[in-house]
């Protein structure tokens, strides 16, 4: 089931060309992905709800107490990985990273009821192994137009005037900045006539433990016409995606490989649905996976030279949640 970087393209490449429906996932490294039928997916216990879109039947779910515990690393095991990337950032090796952890949970709930519960416009379970409840689309094509929805920025929603702290931080605008000027030379690479639509609006993500205001933008090209024949291409030229990476990318991610005390496999990677004639993807963030019989979330968020660790320590810690009301 799982395929390497070329088996994967060319799978998509040929679901395309057939206009026939498809779910892909693909891991950090763009190494390996799945790419398979919703019917397909469904037997190999894959469920998916991509913006409404999905492979199973809603079920009438009764109410069940909900319990959530998260037991994350130590901020002196943080501020180490901290101070690392810290380091390029001052060279200048790097000017913006995403800095994640794992952290282990207790809860009373196992993946599958976690994916059936919870409510997400990008929501993935991966038989066993990992359940996803993504906030954030990675592209939407629709027609011959190719969208991204770069998101950076979280800030707790009961804050006195949040909205404002969020969009005045100069940290968070050079943050935001950084990753929409990254995105769209992403999609400079597979469209033409990119241009920012929207930028840094707010979403409103309701959790089991807070209401968040997460900050995005909208970046908008277009394809060349024949592009169905080469989505697959088109896929991994824009990965991994830039608002988990950083920028410069490519040195970036190996600054990630050097800093976390993990491999992110398929955390942070992409996952999405063909319907024939549109694309719609996630980036597989709020993301818990089994490992060994423990629950571990992954989570992190972006570092510039002028971060705190203090502040970002509490921001891995705050996206620890279920979106489960």
């Amino acid at each position: 089931m799982i395929l390497n970087r070329q088996q994967t393209i060319d799978k998509i490449n040929e679901f395309t060309s057939k206009r026939d429906p498809f779910l892909f996932v693909i891991d950090f490294d763009a190494t390996s992905g799945v790419v398979l039928s919703p019917e397909e997916a469904a037997e190999a216990n894959i469920l998916f709800n991509i913006r409404g879109k999905s492979n199973y039947k809603k079920r009438v779910l009764k109410p069940l107490p909900f319990t959530f515990d998260p037991l994350p690393v130590s901020p002196s095991v943080y501020k180490k990985a901290f101070n690392r990337v810290l380091d390029h950032l001052n060279r200048g090796d790097t000017y913006l990273i995403n800095l994640t952890f794992q952290t282990e949970i207790k809860t009373n709930l196992n993946l599958k009821n976690l994916f059936h519960r919870s409510e997400a416009p990008f929501r993935l379970l991966f038989d066993d192994q990992f359940v996803v409840f993504s906030p954030e689309s990675f592209v939407e094509i629709k027609g011959n137009k190719i969208y991204s929805f770069p998101m950076k920025g979280t800030i707790d929603a009961s804050i006195p005037k949040a909205r404002h702290k969020i969009l005045d931080d100069k940290k968070e605008l050079y943050e935001h900045t950084t990753i929409v000027d990254l995105i769209r030379n992403d999609l400079s690479m597979v469209s033409s006539g990119v241009e920012v639509k929207r930028f840094r609006y707010i979403d409103l993500i309701r959790t089991n433990r807070n209401n968040l205001l997460q900050v995005s933008s909208e970046i908008c090209g277009t394809l060349e016409s024949g592009f169905r024949k080469n989505l697959g291409e088109v896929i991994f030229k824009l990965l991994p995606a830039g608002s988990v990476t950083g920028a410069p990318k490519e040195k970036t991610v190996r600054i990630i490989r050097e800093s976390e005390n993990y491999r992110r496999g398929f955390y942070t990677g992409i996952f999405g649905y063909w319907d024939g004639y549109s694309l719609q993807s996630g980036v597989m963030i709020r993301f818990i996976e089994n490992e060994n019989g423990k629950l571990f979330f992954k989570s992190g968020g972006g570092i510039t030279a002028k971060s705190d660790a203090g502040f970002e320590y509490n921001e891995l810690i705050q996206k620890i949640y279920v979106p489960v009301l």
